[in-house]
């Protein structure tokens, strides 16, 4: 900015505040720099300016600075701090030692330093990609341009790569890297098993019916390296494999040996699948059918075959059943015929299941007969002997 100019017969009043310096020039040319305080100058023809600058922790104009050390390299040495990174390098400016600015390679900038302390540290990163501890702290808000930041958490594996190039498998936590100069990945995989879901597929079995199929795999990462190498994407291939393997289990089978024998139909579905995974690095914990559904009208035919079986099974149990029973009575029948004295007691239970559901009995004992002869007659264990 321009300073405040005070007309005066033949001078100039020049006002620098604490905090600022300005640059006199005649006609364009630098001749001194001012301080703070308020000079009166001799200005006979109006040929003097003097630009004001705020020097607490600003920049200078790189393009004035030029222009400045070619003229007086000794006052330029004076009065600024110019840092100027080169090819792989980076540079944190530190103000009063207060990290401000992140310098890529080939970049300059010019700083006051009458009234601010400046800090430079230059860092090489054509050597080691990883930004320090301390370095990310002091670089927090700036980082985003020339750095690369990533965090492993523990059930993770993190692959480095540095132009295409795997360089080491990073232990969980967080990591940056440069970016200057090159090009860094960090591929993340999740260790914990992870289940996929096959959805339904119509296939068609050895007895030419069609049916569809759902399964579920359980899978597991546990060589990273070698399923980054082989594997792009890990649940669609598995989900292909699977599709395929299921497909050919299914074709060699009837529809009745897929409903029987299901416990058959898994182990052999993971064997065809471990076979195939075990070059990957993936290992297959788990896999089996969720879920077989039937066409319509294959399944209402399923339906009644099982509904015959089952009223068939229940027609078997009810005559196993009658028969048993009729084995019990026949074998009671001739219980009673050897033994005449189980046939009595048998009346007599009969007599008196048949008495508690009567509620009045009239007794005649006949005609000169009392009370002990009817009873006599009516309770009798043996039968009366022949005369």
């Amino acid at each position: 900015m321009t300073s405040e100019k005070t007309w005066h017969w033949l001078t100039t009043t020049v006002t620098v505040k604490d905090g600022e310096r300005a640059l006199l020039t005649r006609n364009g040319q630098l001749e001194r720099v001012l301080a703070p305080g308020r000079l009166r100058l001799f200005d006979l023809r109006n040929e003097l300016t003097a630009t004001v600058y705020n020097v607490v922790g600003t920049e200078f104009p790189t393009d004035r600075y030029a222009v400045l050390k070619a003229a007086r390299p000794d006052l330029a040495a004076e009065l600024f701090e110019a840092v100027e990174t080169e090819a792989d390098e980076v540079a944190i400016v530190s103000l009063d030692g207060r990290p401000v600015h992140l310098m890529t390679p080939w970049q300059v900038r010019v700083y006051w330093k009458v009234a601010t302390r400046i800090d430079v540290e230059r860092i090489d990163v054509s050597a080691d990609p990883r930004v320090g501890v301390r370095h990310l702290t002091m670089i927090e808000r700036n980082r985003s341009t020339v750095t690369s930041e990533t965090v492993v958490e523990n059930h993770e594996a993190g692959l480095l790569y540095v132009e295409g190039r795997l360089v080491e498998r990073l232990a969980p936590g967080r990591h940056a890297f440069w970016t200057v100069g090159r090009k860094i990945e960090v591929k993340r995989l999740d260790l914990r098993p992870q289940a996929v879901e096959i959805t339904a597929q119509e296939m068609l079995t050895k007895d030419r019916i069609a049916l569809r199929v759902t399964l579920t795999a359980f899978r597991r990462v546990v060589d990273p390296e070698r399923t980054v190498a082989t594997v792009p994407d890990v649940d669609a291939w598995l989900y292909r494999l699977v599709q395929f393997g299921i497909r050919e289990a299914v074709a060699g089978r009837t529809l009745d040996e897929v409903l029987s024998a299901k416990a058959a139909l898994d182990a052999e579905l993971r064997d065809y699948v471990r076979a195939r995974v075990a070059e990957s690095g993936v290992e297959v914990t788990e896999l089996g059918v969720k879920d077989v559904i039937l066409p319509g009208e294959i399944r209402e035919l399923v339906n009644k075959v099982v509904e015959a079986e089952r009223v068939a099974k229940a027609n078997l149990i009810r005559r196993q059943e009658e028969t048993a029973a009729t084995r019990s009575l026949l074998n009671t029948a001739r219980l009673m015929e050897e033994n005449p004295l189980l046939l009595r007691l048998k009346e007599l239970e009969s007599l008196e299941r048949l008495v508690e559901k009567v509620g009045r009995i009239d007794l005649h004992a006949g005609h000169g007969e009392g009370l002990d002869a009817l009873l006599t007659r009516l309770v009798r264990l043996k039968a009366p002997e022949s005369a």
